[in-house]
């Protein structure tokens, strides 16, 4: 079993930035793929980083290329999210799941464990 636990979240102005941390327990997560995805109020999950194990390949929503880089920290078992020239749009609550897997999606239907997910709030 695995446990995902988010931490980074917080509320900034836009054109800010933001490191997303996603720490994970109980078991290793090598060999594991990993993700973030967002849900603000209202709307359904919405896909925003992948990356493989080790971490050479990553992939983006169209929303957050350019913006968002996804990276991993294999000896601390974490994955990080930066997040620079934040826009109100991207207010929701941010989730890390992992998915044994290693083929990208962007479904959440891929993924088996997620993590409780942390606040980030971009004001105007």
């Amino acid at each position: 079993q695995v446990q995902l636990i988010e931490s980074g979240g917080g509320s900034v102005q836009a054109g800010g930035s933001l490191r997303l941390s996603c720490a994970a327990s109980g078991r290793t997560v090598s060999n594991y793929a990993m993700g973030w995805f967002r849900q603000a109020p209202g709307k359904e999950r919405e896909f925003v980083a992948f990356i493989s194990w080790p971490g050479g390949t990553t992939t983006y929503g169209d929303s957050v290329k350019g913006r968002f880089t996804i990276f991993r920290d294999n000896a601390k078992n974490t994955v990080y999210l930066q997040m620079n020239n934040l826009k109100p749009e991207d207010t929701a609550v941010y989730y890390c799941a992992a998915t044994v897997k290693w083929v990208p999606s962007s479904s959440t239907r891929w993924y088996e464990y997620w993590g409780l997910g942390t606040q980030v709030t971009v004001s105007s």
